[in-house]
């Protein structure tokens, strides 16, 4: 009996991974026709169409979705195998790309120092800061993303973790809105003036919602924008006022407009909430990624006045 091509191994992971032909052929460097063909040979292999038709899309069979996960494992099994030892870990001449799955606001206030730090001691070392549309652990377990950080959502239970620091959210608004010159802004003051609301999914209403509601009153969502940046830019030229978490406003030194912005308890408790960082498994052991987590950690522990997580 011939023995199979193990090239095609990784051609089923991406297949299957992607559920897409024209998508796995991207990610492959290949041609449609090329993929097809590979397509055909997985099949001849397997006993199994893998990919079928469901209208206009390609969905896996039975058998397919079986294998997804075994296939995965294997891939990173035989990668893991060829990978070159890294039982020293040479910063000075570590040469990788990270990719880091976080949100705008994360970068905005970590990025530049995260990218200092490791530039001192790791010089060839380069950050790709992807954007998160979703709370996923798909780009975790494909390998796609190295490092995820933001709030806990539902990632799988496979999924390492560790807390960087708490939070709690705050409210803002520009320097010389009528608010700033009140000592405690109550419920009824807060719901006065519009808001401008941060959701990626372009969700108007939230906790501090709810907690309003159990007093009787609403507030008036003016606009909702992707990110907290965004609602800060917005607040700091209007008199509408912006709900982010207080580390959108922690400095290490003041930057050009922060001192444009006046922040305030809120008038409700919406309790707080955890910051992690988030990996899969099999980067646990592996030197350079233990490695980005401890910066990763230090960076963040640095820009934290409260320091709440021991």
């Amino acid at each position: 009996m011939a023995e199979p091509d193990l090239n095609l191994l990784i051609a089923l992971d991406i297949l299957l991974s992607d559920g897409s032909v024209a998508g796995a052929a991207r990610r492959l460097g290949l041609s449609a026709s090329a993929m097809s063909r590979t397509l055909t040979r997985l099949r001849d292999t397997t006993g199994d169409r893998l990919l079928v038709r469901a209208g206009r899309k390609m969905v896996l069979t039975p058998h397919a979705e079986a294998l997804r996960q075994r296939t995965r494992g294997a891939v990173e099994a035989a990668q893991s195998v060829l990978r070159p030892s890294q039982t020293v870990l040479d910063l000075s001449t570590l040469r990788r790309d990270f990719t880091i799955r976080t949100n705008e606001g994360f970068v905005e206030q970590f990025g530049a120092d995260l990218i200092a730090a490791a530039s001192a001691e790791a010089p060839q070392v380069r950050f790709r800061f992807a954007p998160k549309p979703e709370k996923t652990s798909t780009p975790l377990r494909e390998g796609s993303i190295d490092l995820e950080i933001g709030v806990l959502g539902e990632m799988g239970p496979e999924v390492r973790l560790q807390a960087l620091f708490r939070d709690h959210f705050v409210a803002v608004v520009r320097k010389g809105h009528p608010l700033q010159k009140v000592r405690k802004v109550s419920a009824k003051q807060y719901v006065a003036y519009g808001h401008v609301v941060a959701s990626r999914r372009g969700v108007a209403n939230g906790p501090i919602d709810a907690a309003l509601a159990t007093l009787g009153l609403e507030r008036t969502v003016v606009a909702v924008v992707p990110g907290f940046p965004a609602a800060l830019a917005i607040a700091r030229t209007s008199d509408l006022i912006a709900l982010v978490p207080s580390a959108c406003l922690w400095q290490q030194a003041p930057t050009p407009g922060s001192d444009t912005l006046h922040a305030f308890d809120l008038p409700v408790s919406t309790g707080t909430f955890t910051v992690s960082q988030l990996w899969h498994p099999r980067l646990e052991a592996d030197p350079a990624h233990r490695w980005l987590r401890q910066l990763v950690l230090r960076v963040c522990r640095r820009h934290d006045p409260n320091e709440r997580i021991p």
